[in-house]
């Protein structure tokens, strides 16, 4: 193995930005893009030791690129691919996952490579369609598949959903024993060593990027470990951070234990579907991401595949149910029904959803049955008549932190405490955290066809050059998936004394899907977003970063404009007895 490393150009600004390669095994290459002074990553969390992207060339009789990089480096990673081959001779592009992180550049290798074909799970290729606009070859790949490059390098495709998409796949080559993983197992870490030597460097690098991107999904990897626990692994190149060679077992083992220990404590929504009829396994995907706002953790089953005693046990376990609904036609399908029937307890939360394959099982007797026995419907049931829409999908998304919430919190809306977390409280704490005083707003949010609203009080200024606003906004909110770098939105200031209506309404309690401002005055913001006619002052803002709080995301953002109705009045207080509520 030669370990030749070359340094390619150093930009000075913004940020250090260097890109390293590296002959990682015969005829593979990983370039490593590295960013040195990153400091927050996104909407995922801060940065301690800047991160690495991670891309991967193979040359066998064909040619595949593994992954792209991130836009900020596109003139360096474009010149060190053109150095390393002709662009225009790579046969395969594998998308390991469509975060712009890792896909950011794959617009320009379809330019440098029309005929290229592109690889990558169903949900993935349907992701960069909308990504790129431009028609491509693409060839979509099931855990188990293989694509022959050639002189020996035979590569094998493991599914690993939600980790942390849902279109992620792994990718094994038999002839180097190198494991492809993108997210997983990678960490946020920038060295330019290539390999993991340390491990006392960079353990707790490890473990923080698993807290917060893979625990959540701790079921899912205790799925992706079994697929592939008789592989016989040599290198596992990450898309982040060092490549891990000298402790895999050891890495592998923390994820297995961490993961075990994390099911055991969860919430868990099981929500089953069929692949490829209609558009179940999108609308179940999208009332996943909705759950998992709320903490809950989720499993997805496709009922064409599962066995009696995977969704037996599944059922059983789980606290909450979500079934889109299947073709009446498939008896093997019509068992997996009867399976959930006679498992199911009445202490659990369901929600149904037609298909819009034509040939649904009819919703509302299905519906009867559960609620004879004992079930909780936790949503109205969603009847889709027309390919899904943007509303459709917010109307999915709303409709799974409906359930999540159901299963989480009281019916007050607060989390409800274990038994260790009441004991740990401290009242005096609390009590003087309560005392922290803000003032009472309302965020109003539009993207594309669909609009949302937040009553808030977790605001302040965070800058002065530029002005800028930051907003803790809990994770399980609705309109927390229209907060996200580069959205844009409203704040709406309250009147002292003029606030109580607008706050009752935008308290209350509203189905998933619902017009949240029906009854409301309203006129568009030149960001398209609603300014409430009854506001004391409105700020129009552009999301420039978020970063994660436990609980909330702390959303910071620029302030484009904005206007005061009344100069001489004043904005609502808010004032607490406890810190633990709002």
């Amino acid at each position: 193995m030669v370990a030749l490393t070359q340094l390619v150009q150093v930009i000075p600004n913004p940020g250090r930005l260097t890109v390293q390669t590296v002959e990682i095994a015969p005829q593979t290459t990983a370039i490593r893009c590295l960013d040195w002074d990153r400091e927050r990553f996104d909407i995922e969390f801060g940065l301690r030791n800047g991160t690495t992207y991670n891309s991967f060339l193979i040359q066998g009789e064909k040619i595949a690129l593994v992954d792209t990089s991130h836009r900020k480096f596109e003139e360096l990673y474009l010149e060190v691919v053109a150095g390393l081959i002709d662009p225009a001779k790579i046969d395969y592009l594998i998308i390991s996952h469509t975060e712009p992180d890792h896909s950011g550049l794959v617009k320009n290798i379809l330019q440098l490579a029309p005929s290229i074909t592109v690889v990558g799970a169903k949900v993935a290729i349907q992701f960069l369609e909308n990504m790129v606009h431009q028609p491509f070859k693409s060839m979509q790949v099931k855990s188990g598949e293989r694509l022959d490059l050639g002189n020996g390098h035979e590569l094998e495709f493991i599914s690993a959903p939600n980790l942390h998409w849902p279109d992620t796949i792994l990718t094994y080559d038999h002839k180097t024993c190198t494991l492809y993983t993108c997210d997983v197992f990678g960490m946020h870490y920038c060295d330019d060593h290539t390999y993991d030597e340390n491990i006392t460097l960079i353990e707790e690098d490890f473990h923080y990027y698993y807290d917060c991107l893979m625990g959540p999904n701790a079921r899912s990897v205790l799925a992706a470990l079994k697929r592939i626990e008789k592989l016989e692994i040599g290198t596992v190149a990450t898309g982040h951070g060092p490549l891990l060679q000298h402790y895999i077992s050891e890495w592998l083992g923390r994820y297995q234990n961490w993961s075990l220990e994390q099911a055991k404590t969860e919430t868990l929504v099981a929500l089953f579907y069929v692949e490829d009829y209609g558009h179940s396994e999108h609308l179940v995907r999208t009332i996943a991401h909705g759950c998992a706002k709320t903490g809950v953790a989720v499993e997805l089953v496709d009922l064409n595949s599962a066995e009696p005693q995977e969704v037996r046990e599944l059922v059983a376990q789980a606290s909450g149910l979500v079934i889109a609904m299947p073709p009446q036609c498939s008896v093997m399908i019509q068992a997996a029904l009867s399976t959930i029937l006679a498992a199911v307890h009445k202490k659990q939360a369901i929600g149904l959803l037609e298909s819009g394959g034509g040939e649904d099982e009819p919703v509302y007797p299905l519906r009867n049955k559960f609620q004879e026995l004992g079930l909780t419907e936790a949503f109205p049931p969603i009847l889709v008549k027309e390919i899904p829409t943007q509303a459709t999908e917010q109307l999915c998304d709303e409709a799974g932190t409906d359930i999540g919430q159901w299963l989480t919190c009281d019916a007050y809306g607060s989390k409800l405490r274990t038994i260790k977390q009441i004991k740990s409280i401290n009242s005096e704490l609390e009590k003087a955290l309560g005392r922290i005083s803000t003032g009472l707003y309302i965020i109003t949010a539009k993207k594309g066809e669909i609009q949302s609203a937040m009553f808030a009080s977790w605001v302040t200024q965070a800058s002065l050059e530029p002005l800028g606003v930051a907003i803790a906004v809990s994770k399980d909110r609705a309109i927390e998936s229209l907060m996200h770098v580069g959205d844009r939105f409203v704040l709406n200031v309250l009147e002292e004394g003029k606030y109580q209506g607008l706050m009752k309404h935008f308290l209350k309690r509203f189905a998933p899907g619902a017009d949240r401002f029906a009854g409301v005055k309203t006129y568009p913001a030149k960001n398209e977003s609603p300014v409430l006619a009854e506001a004391l002052a409105y700020m129009e803002c552009e999301i420039t970063s978020r970063m994660d709080c436990g609980d909330h995301w702390v959303i910071y953002s620029t302030v484009q404009t904005g206007r005061v109705a009344k100069l001489n009045a004043l904005t609502a207080a808010h004032h607490r007895k406890i810190g633990n509520h709002y």
